[in-house]
């Protein structure tokens, strides 16, 4: 296979090591970045430094956040009797995007997995009991994936939660707005019968 100069070589193999990315996908990245003007991949560098400095963990709910406080923990307008646990900051985001949960959230970082040696001591679901004990919660949401370790994990949590006398709930899961019944997968028809509500 040719190889490239040193320092291109180096770049597509840093690319390669991003999720999704490819060789092909880094190679095309890498010369695209190589055409770009000076001062747009000092702004690419520098972008991607800034990020490893500043962002960190919220203290309260594990968000990715710039500060000790996420924007919504730190948002005295947000209702906290109720909060949505997630696995991961973009499903957060996801449903901030939907613009109708105005609570709190809780980010898991992941879920119970043996297959790949996560348990619940791996997530954040401690610090999770602790948040649930010294506040005054009333209802917890729990928005995993529906994938077999998404449900795992939402089995134990509501096992868990539920000790503490706190209302648990699970987002609804069915058919998407838009789709034609004929062509929904069994699974998801099943699980929007399931989750049916009276009108």
């Amino acid at each position: 296979m040719p190889r490239y100069a040193p320092a291109i070589e180096e770049l597509i193999t840093e690319l390669s090591k991003l999720p999704g990315v490819g060789r092909k996908t880094a190679v095309r990245l890498a010369f695209h970045v190589l055409r770009a003007s000076q001062e747009e991949a000092h702004a690419l560098a520098r972008s991607i430094v800034r990020v490893k400095d500043r962002v960190r963990l919220c203290k309260n709910c594990f968000n990715i956040a710039e500060s000790d406080l996420c924007t919504i923990c730190s948002n005295v307008q947000r209702d906290r009797s109720i909060l949505c646990v997630v696995e991961e900051p973009n499903d957060l985001m996801a449903i901030e995007g939907a613009g109708v949960f105005r609570g709190v959230y809780h980010v898991l970082h992941g879920v119970i997995s043996p297959l790949e040696g996560y348990g619940p001591g791996d997530l954040k679901i401690d610090e999770l009991l602790n948040r649930l004990e010294h506040t005054q919660v009333a209802e917890v949401v729990i928005a995993t994936n529906p994938t077999v370790e998404g449900e795992a994990t939402c089995l134990y949590l509501a096992k868990v939660i539920r000790a503490l006398g706190i209302r648990v709930t699970r987002i609804a899961q069915g058919i998407p707005a838009g789709a034609d019944i004929e062509y929904v997968d069994a699974k998801t028809l099943g699980m929007s019968l399931e989750g049916r509500k009276e009108l």
